[in-house]
Order: structure tokens, then sequence, then C-alpha cells
């Protein structure tokens, strides 16, 4: 670890403060577990609601440690040559073709067959050298020399012959590539994987890592959290819909607005010159927070209601 990104992560109270510059609020938790993966060089599994801050985690903590973000997005079908390497095959092909046209210089002067295997052998070891490796995002975390942010994303989506190639990298923080050997920078990544919970993910990968949950936030935190990503959004009309959002979270909905969907609703607000909800606003914004119909027409019905509890509340 470098020593400028040492001093980053000294203390949880200095990732708290460091992270809210870089845009994220984040409470003793959150710090907490960045401070261990960083001193214990351990990858987190972040757990949570789609909408609260897991993929964002990983991008404030690029920004704020001032290393690359690598980012690996999982999905059904997901393979080693998608996610580690594979081979620039259009180049090793043009490669082919060349010494197809120069093999008999190549083989001039050569006394028996012996001599010949040799030194096609020799050129053989080009056809798999580092110019026609086409890196993948696992790979090039793991050469950076100074270190990077590795997120794997939505790994849950990803089939379970996956997980298990992702064991031996998250273990060692290398990778053996047959034809070229043992790959690993001096530094280990930063190593983010979030998951939404769509499966369940194995006891050997949970053991590999460490364990972070992410809930909807508190209101204070929510409230926190909107100040900062909209800074021009008054103090009453902040409160207001915090208070609306947290509302709604109570109540019987398919899909609970997300952190990024306040964020989206207070941008939407400003947008409209708000001072402060206002009934018919609330109806006509109401598809910025909720993504179903069902929801938006469970919510009109009490949105007047919901609106008069959101101001008395401030």
């Amino acid at each position: 670890m470098k020593d400028a990104t040492r001093e980053k992560v000294g203390s949880i109270e200095v990732i708290e403060q460091g992270f809210e510059q870089a845009g994220y609020i984040c409470d003793t938790n959150i710090a907490t577990a960045i401070y261990l993966a960083c001193h214990l060089r351990k990858p987190i599994l972040v757990e949570g609601p789609p909408g609260v801050g897991k993929t964002e985690l990983a991008i404030s903590a690029s920004a704020y440690l001032n290393l690359p973000l690598v980012r690996l997005q999982c999905y059904e079908g997901l393979d080693e040559s998608k996610a580690l390497y594979e081979w620039k095959y259009g180049k090793q092909l043009l490669y082919t073709q060349i010494l197809k046209e120069k093999l008999g210089d190549l083989l001039e002067g050569a006394v028996g067959l012996e001599q010949s295997i040799e030194r096609l052998h020799q050129f053989g070891d080009s056809f798999f050298s580092e110019e026609f490796l086409d890196a993948r995002p696992l790979l090039r975390a793991l050469r950076e020399q100074n270190g990077a942010v590795l997120l794997i994303d939505e790994v849950d989506k990803s089939d379970q012959e996956f997980e298990a190639f992702l064991l031996e990298v998250l273990s060692d923080y290398q990778i053996t590539i047959p034809e070229i050997g043992t790959v690993g920078g001096d530094v280990p990544p930063l190593v983010v994987l979030t998951s939404n919970a769509t499966r369940e993910m194995g006891d050997a990968l949970r053991r590999r890592c460490l364990h972070l949950y992410i809930p909807f936030p508190e209101a204070e935190r929510e409230r926190r959290i909107v100040q900062i990503r909209v800074p021009d959004i008054s103090e009453k009309l902040r409160h207001q819909l915090v208070s609306f959002i947290q509302n709604l979270r109570s109540l019987d909905l398919k899909k609970l607005p997300a952190v990024s969907e306040t964020i989206d609703w207070a941008r939407t607000l400003l947008l409209m010159h708000a001072d402060q909800l206002d009934p018919e606003m609330v109806r006509t914004t109401l598809n910025v927070i909720l993504k179903f119909q069902d929801d938006v027409e469970r919510v009109e019905t009490e949105v007047r209601s919901m609106v008069r509890s959101a101001r008395e509340g401030c």
C-alpha cells in the first residue's frame, strides 16, 4: 500500500470524513469495512436492497483513494474469457499468415527435422505472448502496480461456476496464464463485490470476504445524502421530501424507492422550482420514485395525507 493511500485509511474517522468530501455519506459500519479491507487485504461482499449505494461505494472509494476503478458487470453466462483474459485471435491469425509466408526464410539453413522444429517452437512461444493477450477486468485490476479498486458488480447474477472461479482470484490476488505464467501486481486491489440477493452466495465466497449490509438509510443520513448531492435544494423541502420517502418505504409496495431515486426526485423538484411539497406536484412526479403503476395508484390515494404528514414533521 502506498504511503499516500495508507494515510487516507489511517483511521475509521478519517475514512468517514474523506468519503463525505468525495460525495458519499457513509456510517461507521461502512467506514469500518473499508478500513479493514485495506489493512487486511480482504474483499468486501456488499449486500442490500437495490439503489442504496453499493456500487457508488466502490466508485467513491476509487475517487477518495485516487486509484483507478476497474468494473466487472456480472450477468448469467459470464465466463473466464470475458472476465479474465482472452487471446487476440485476429492478430494471431494475421501473425500465422505472415509466418507462413516467411516459412522458407525461417527454416533456411536448418539441418534436419529436429533443428527445424526447434526454430518453429521459438515462434510458437511468441504466438502466445503479451502482445497477443487481451486483458479483461480481473486481469487489468491485478496488473495495476500501484493498486486499483476492483468492482465486481451484481455478482449474484453470475453462475455458480463463475463464483467458484473467483475463489482463487480473491484468495491469492493472482492468476496463472498457462502460456505466460503467474500474473499479479505488487499491490492487491481493493475488491468490492455487490449483491442484490437474487440468489444466495456460496459459503466459500463468503469466507473469503468481509460482509457489509447496507440498508435503506435512516432519515438523518438520507437528508445528509440529499444535501451533499443536491446542495441547492432548500432545507425545508429537503426535510419534507425525505420524510415523504421514509413514509413510502413503510408501505407494502412492489419496489420501495431507493436512495438514488430520492436524489432524482430532489433534482426534479428543484427543476420545478418547488419550495415545499404540494399534493398535485407530488402526483405528477410519482413516476420518478415509483416504478410500477400498481404502486403509483396505491400511493395516489394517500398523497394528500402523506404530504400533510411530511409538512407537519418539519
